[in-house]
């Protein structure tokens, strides 16, 4: 639940659907990490609310990448029909989405794997995306956390490891061709309907190296309680193994940054801030084995 300092998100909801005329009575919050998801009840549409200042330049992405995307044939979510594209109201930008027809499936990392294959062949030249820029993307979370209190210790922490990951980056030599990635693939960002699973989430497409589409699979599988062994389905239908390559343990550090700089936006008032400080301490001690838990 949003409370504390997100609990205006509900009224930023309100106001950007007046802008665009729809009716936010009985809107259902869907998510809260990187955007407040609201799914409109009156209306078959979903609405994404930046929480930060840094991430508004994420919500222009995913417009583009859904349109760009479209145009290839790749399966994605469209934005919305008829409603204007980009809501700004104060700090937050506000897109507007169609709501998929969701079965209830949860996709599998195999499916994950084809789709990745379809999107990986999407032209770089010419997509008017950003470039992959993982790290500037952590100091822009790390900058929005000091203006909202978080205590400079662990943010210097951050800092520091932004630091090292961009001098390792450097040292790191891609072994497969850069294009069109999606940036956060996994099979949450992907929606089972009637027609076929298709893409969603947007906000972290860009030009890139294939392989870090592969990291976040490999990632949740170490850091996170797993029997089956998802990144083996993943690797196997995808062809390509990224822990066997050379450049992952620096790929991953970067996963694990990333995967607790997003919990600075909401933990200062829920439930995730325990969670965040168990990330924290892994990262602080060059812990490799704990086991993390979802943000809730």
């Amino acid at each position: 639940m949003l409370t504390g300092e997100f609990g205006n998100i509900r009224s930023v909801l309100a106001r950007a659907c007046r802008t665009v005329g729809l009716d936010d009575s009985d809107a259902r919050l869907v998510r809260c990490v990187n955007n407040a998801v609201y799914r409109l009840e009156r209306h078959p549409i979903i609405v994404r609310i930046t929480l930060t200042p840094g991430l508004r330049r994420r919500a222009l992405a995913a417009v583009e990448a859904a349109r760009l995307l479209d145009r290839h044939r790749v399966p994605v979510v469209q934005p919305a029909r008829g409603v204007p594209q980009i809501v700004h109201v104060g700090e937050h930008v506000i897109t507007f989405w169609m709501r998929a027809a969701d079965t209830g499936r949860v996709p599998t990392n195999v499916e994950l794997a084809r789709l990745l294959r379809r999107l990986h062949r999407v032209p770089a030249a010419g997509a008017a995306l950003p470039r992959w820029d993982p790290v500037t993307d952590l100091r822009t979370r790390i900058h929005d956390a000091r203006t909202r209190g978080w205590p400079c210790a662990d943010l210097d922490l951050l800092a520091r490891r932004c630091d090292a990951i961009e001098t390792a980056l450097a040292t790191v030599r891609f072994q497969l061709p850069e294009s069109v990635i999606h940036g956060d693939a996994q099979v949450g960002n992907l929606i089972a309907t009637p027609g076929g699973t298709i893409w969603c989430d947007l906000d972290t497409a860009c030009v890139g190296p294939r392989e870090w589409d592969l990291v976040p699979v490999a990632v949740r599988q170490l850091r996170f309680q797993h029997r089956t062994d998802h990144h083996q389905q993943l690797a196997d239908a995808y062809g390509f193994d990224v822990t066997r390559w050379p450049g992952f343990p620096v790929l991953r550090e970067l996963r694990e940054l990333k995967l607790a700089a997003v919990g600075l936006p909401i933990a200062l008032d829920t439930d995730a801030r325990t969670e965040l400080r168990r990330r924290l301490h892994s990262i602080r001690t060059g812990d490799t084995t704990t086991r993390w838990t979802p943000y809730r």
